[in-house]
């Protein structure tokens, strides 16, 4: 895709001061002072993050409620029923919370709706569930916000539920007024009805948690669960408020972080620490069902990041809530067992390569349609039994592709039911709520929602939705090409293995935190060719330094470096990020090339 490139530039003297009160190079102090972080204090707090640093759990709206609650199930000896969600975040938010409620030594059983039989949410099947097995709780993880008919049979049933979830819940209407039982008026939201409802998104002031994942908002409440000292025995009192890693809430950091690199949350604050603490455990192996899937997925011996947990381990355990039931995914992060942990990575495994060859199917109809039918503002396509499992990652793919809000819904006995995703200048959950009149159901984020609607509907929808998108005043994916952001000028001088160090600081890396981007002008292009699958390689030189350099799955962008005339050397400008490669027990400095582009 072509993009315009932004170098971002401050004022040379201040990089200079940042550079010399943080001691860090110019080039780090660029990187974050284009991430707000300015002070040495701010900075030194990044880049360092520490266990110390998490929040209080009681300081979340609601949670001293709920932890009574689950105080009086252990006095009763209640069952406990937790119900989760289909998706990576829900999978490991289920996992944080039914461990955290065994070890009071509660009777604790799961619930995980089928996609394509239950749909999103908290389930009115679940509360059956709930019924059949006697639990007098039910407590939603990553789900439930919006859940008021399953909410409202679950009191009729008598049965109590706490929901916690992070997804937006539905502004509260100041000209209209809400006469359904099951629905309990919020000042600012509608809510459904329960002993309490724990989403940071309720609170005004909540900025150390509004940005938590499904599963790090489960990890919050297993800290609490920890720390109030509820314990079967009771009358222990309360321990004391801070992280450490011999508290057993700490072991559940390796399924908090990766829900929260999952469900795409920005990784700062304390989803930066969650990440970071919980890729260590990752690392060292401590969960048996979490070992067998590096193994499955071929990462023994490789050095796990964030960036490699999204396309490895995160859409292996995605890949039953896509196309079969993720009950077993479950089973999987609770497992102690290493047969079963490796029969159940396996099958992960197969069913990821087969929601693979189906997505690319999807994808490539999608196409078909998009070339036939156009677009505007907004793209929006139907197509008769497309996969429900796939069609978020296909909207994902044609957004990122076209710059603009996709649609992509499977149409079935006249309802249309899928995902949407959008650009970062445009709040989609929003959108959809200007035009909830022509939609049988909706929710999720700012950038990812689900939708469901009559297939009749689709027209005006799309209409709608055109209208709404072009009316935004923050919406810019107008046709524009778009911005390919760099973080900093830099000479291939500049480059060594000290920069390198302090760029592996940056690690989480993510969204809110992404891969930072150099810029580089005037290089001489030496002996390109290509290698491997569809890589660019090449040396790129300036000056008296040159340095090899990988443009990865880039070979046809290659061409025109490679018809040039032999004796004279293409000349270009770059953006890269620098990195290390490790080959035939050598190391040596590489760029990452990201872009390219003639000199002029």
């Amino acid at each position: 895709m072509n993009r315009k490139w932004l170098v971002k530039r401050t004022n040379p003297e201040y990089v200079k001061y940042v550079s010399k009160t943080a001691s860090i190079s110019p080039a780090l102090a660029q990187i974050l002072i284009n991430r707000g972080l300015k002070t040495q204090q701010a900075i030194n707090d990044f880049l360092k993050p520490r266990l110390s640093d998490f929040s209080d759990p009681f300081a979340l709206a609601g949670v001293n409620t709920a932890i009574e609650r689950i105080r009086h199930a252990v006095s009763r000896n209640e069952k406990i029923l937790v119900h989760g969600d289909y998706d990576a975040d829900g999978v490991t938010a289920t996992a944080i919370m039914v461990h955290a409620l065994r070890t009071l030594g509660l009777d604790v059983h799961y619930f995980i709706p089928n996609r394509i039989t239950h749909g999103y949410g908290f389930n009115p099947a679940a509360v059956k569930v709930a019924k059949k097995l006697g639990a007098g709780l039910i407590i939603t993880v990553d789900c439930g916000i919006t859940s008021f008919e399953a909410a409202s049979l679950a009191k009729k049933e008598g049965i109590d539920v706490i929901v916690t979830d992070h997804h937006e819940p539905i502004v509260r209407m100041q000209d209209k007024k809400e006469h359904v039982s099951c629905i309990v008026h919020h000042e600012s939201f509608v809510l459904p009805e329960a002993v309490v409802v724990i989403n940071p998104k309720l609170m005004p002031n909540a900025s150390g948690f509004t940005d938590l994942s499904g599963a790090g908002l489960a990890f919050k409440i297993a800290q609490a669960l920890e720390q109030i000292g509820v314990k079967v025995s009771r009358g222990q009192g309360k321990t004391p408020r801070i992280l450490e890693p011999s508290n057993p809430s700490f072991l559940l950091l390796d399924l908090a972080a990766l829900g929260t690199v999952a469900d795409v949350v920005p990784l700062t604050g304390e989803n930066r620490i969650i990440v970071k603490e919980g890729i260590k455990l990752i690392r060292a192996g401590q969960r048996p069902g979490i070992s067998a899937l590096k193994s499955a997925a071929g990462l023994n011996g490789r050095e796990i990041k964030s960036g490699l947990l999204s396309f490895t381990l995160i859409p292996r355990i995605n890949a039953a809530g896509r196309i079969a039931d993720a009950g077993d995914v479950v089973r999987l992060l609770l497992s102690d067992a290493e047969g079963e942990s490796s029969d159940l990575s396996l099958w992960l495994d197969g069913l990821n390569s087969k929601r693979q060859r189906i997505e690319e199917d999807v994808y490539q109809e999608a196409l078909a349609k998009l070339n036939a039918e156009g677009f505007d503002s907004v793209i929006v396509l139907a197509g008769d039994g497309w996969h429900q499992g796939v069609v978020g990652i296909v909207a994902s793919r044609i957004a990122e592709e076209f710059n603009r809000p996709a649609f992509v819904l499977s149409v079935e006995d006249g309802v249309a039911k899928g995902s949407a995703r959008s650009v970062p200048s445009f709040n989609i959950c929003a959108g959809l709520a200007e035009c909830k009149e022509l939609l049988l159901s909706f929710g999720g984020h700012k950038q990812a929602a689900g939708v469901r609607l009559k297939a009749e509907n689709i027209p005006a929808f799309r209409t709608s939705m055109q209208e709404i998108i072009k009316n935004s005043p923050d919406f810019t994916g107008d046709g524009s090409i778009p911005l390919l952001e760099i973080d900093a000028d830099i000479t291939l001088s500049e480059i060594n293995h000290n920069l390198i160090k302090e760029l592996q600081m940056l690690e989480p890396l993510g969204n809110g935190n992404e891969e930072p981007f150099f810029g580089s002008k005037g290089l001489e292009v030496i002996n390109p060719r290509i290698v491997g699958n569809n890589h660019l390689k090449m040396r790129l030189k300036q000056g008296g330094q040159s340095l090899d350099v990988i443009g990865f799955d880039m070979a046809a962008s290659g061409d025109s470096l490679r018809r040039g005339a032999p004796d004279i050397p293409a000349v270009i400008d770059a953006v890269f990020t620098p990195a290390l490669n490790e080959w035939n027990n050598r190391t040596c400095l590489q760029l990452n090339l990201k872009a390219f582009r003639p000199s002029k």
